[in-house]
């Protein structure tokens, strides 16, 4: 049985004599997994030795915790049991791990959820990215600095014991605003990309508690028209220094970025992704259409490695996080240090300093069918993109279901799945087989607002929501045509 000590910590063997060895133990063992394979198929599926069309691989990432399951897949040799020989390369932002994954410099990312549906669509760079494999649900939070949290105290309701009660409303912070506006200082908050989960976590939190973070229009995509609070780009890794600095007045970023404030005693976590919307998707696996379609095979291997990872990362109740925790803490993966990393991916969270909560679902890398590509999913970052005005036009709900099914590749996943069943490293019920791609419609008390969301009515979720463009409303000359119901 293969254990983490395996492989986390020990020097490796040089490429070559890896590829030989790996390619020795697959000649060895096909024949017996094939044979126990065809001797029970429990989903219809006999296992393969796939024969990959591209062996030499290099995947970005950036410095966040949710780039585990490529560090899993390569350290505990995933990646080599399905012949790919994998280098990880860490990248200065999302923009230049878009781009290079576009080129063919890097043949596959660590990617925003946001970035393959905006890329596709032609928001932004214009080229088509699909993603065969979700990577995680949760993980990200929003952080204020030490002023700011100073002036919402007063404004949040209190518990017995004198303690904040969570989840926080965006209303404690609007006074807070109104403060700055008052002093002629505008307030900024960062988030880490455009199309960033972060980018709408935060404007939905904001918009939820009666702040306009404002819309972008074709003529300006600064994303501040109208706005209330001035959301700008910092890479994850800066948004801490940024924060002490005073460049911005708050964040919204993936671990260990929050608890990094804490520790450095700079800022204040106010929420996680997990209070505004329970289990919502995070980050995706993102290749080219072009190389699914050119290396389909290796598509499939390196989906096969990723399950696995994820498998393992949250297998026996998280029994394998701390192991996990001393890899990411290395400085070729995310680089911070162990007690952070191990604040929020061994299911607590800490807020105020001291302030430690239980949030065993802080980080999902693969329960609740975390690493399924849902079609609903993407949708919801579409929807997500027109009531900001990033889609300046009205769209019907078909076009959001097209758009999800071109980027979102559920049948890669399916057909993987049913090979790791049947190789006995998955288990039927770890996938759901049944699903015609939309998750069950979440409900009103799962997310912040109190606004339930349904994949499979787009339009209709739009028009409940009380800031943000919805119908025919488009951004124009700094203001929006048509009503904008507040």
């Amino acid at each position: 049985m293969r254990t983490p000590s395996d492989f986390l910590f020990k020097s490796r063997p040089s490429r070559s004599l890896a590829r030989h060895l790996s390619l020795m133990r697959r000649e060895i063992l096909g024949g017996a997994v094939a044979l126990a394979a065809l001797a029970a198929t429990p989903v219809s599926a006999t296992a393969e030795m796939l024969r990959v069309e591209k062996d030499e691989l290099k995947f970005g990432f950036i410095k966040l915790t949710d780039m585990a399951p490529l560090a899993v897949a390569k350290e505990l040799g995933y990646f080599e049991d399905e012949g790919l020989y994998v280098t990880l390369e860490a990248q200065a932002n999302w923009k230049v791990l878009l781009d290079r994954v576009i080129t063919g410099e890097l043949d596959g990312a660590h990617m925003l959820a946001g970035q393959p549906l905006a890329a596709t669509i032609g928001f932004g760079t214009k080229a088509h990215i699909i993603t065969p494999f979700s990577m995680d649900l949760n993980g990200n939070g929003i952080t204020v600095s030490n002023e700011v949290w100073e002036m919402m105290k007063p404004h949040i309701p209190k518990l017995a014991d004198g303690g904040p009660q969570h989840p926080i409303s965006a209303a404690a912070l609007k006074p807070v605003i109104s403060a700055f506006k008052d002093q002629g200082k505008p307030f900024k908050m960062g988030m880490v990309f455009p199309v960033s989960t972060h980018n709408y976590e935060l404007r939905y939190w904001l918009a939820a508690g009666g702040i306009n973070p404002g819309f972008y229009a074709p003529a300006d995509v600064s994303g501040t028209i109208m706005a209330d609070a001035l959301l700008s780009v910092t890479p994850p890794p800066q948004m801490p220094a940024t924060l002490e600095a005073g460049t911005i007045n708050g964040y919204c970023v993936g671990e260990p970025w929050n608890q990094a404030a804490v520790f450095k005693k700079i800022g204040v976590p106010v929420i996680t992704d997990y209070q505004i919307w329970k289990n919502n998707p995070e980050k995706v696996f993102g290749i080219t259409a072009e190389f699914a379609e050119k290396y389909p095979n290796t598509a499939l291997a390196l989906t096969k490695a990723l399950i696995r990872a994820a498998i393992w990362l949250d297998e026996n109740d998280n029994a394998n996080r701390p192991e996990a925790v001393k890899l990411l803490s290395r400085p070729n993966y995310v680089g911070a240090d162990e007690e952070v990393i191990a604040n929020s991916m061994t299911g607590t969270f800490e807020f105020e300093q001291g302030d430690k909560r239980d949030i065993p679902d802080f980080n999902v890398f693969f329960r609740h069918f975390a690493t399924y590509p849902y079609y609903s999913d993407a949708i919801w970052y579409l929807t997500q993109m027109r009531r900001w005005g990033q889609i300046a036009e009205a769209k019907p709900d078909s076009w959001y279901v097209d758009t999800a099914k071109s980027v979102y590749r559920p049948d890669i996943y399916l057909k993987v799945a049913k090979m790791l069943v049947a190789e006995g490293h998955a288990k039927e019920a770890d996938f759901p087989w049944a699903t015609d791609g939309f998750r069950e419609p979440t409900p009103a008390a799962d997310i912040i607002d109190g606004i339930p969301y349904d994949g499979r009515q787009p339009n209709a979720y739009l028009a409940s929501l009380k800031i943000g463009l919805k119908g025919d409303q488009r951004v124009e000359g700094g203001t929006v045509l048509g009503q904008l119901k507040q």
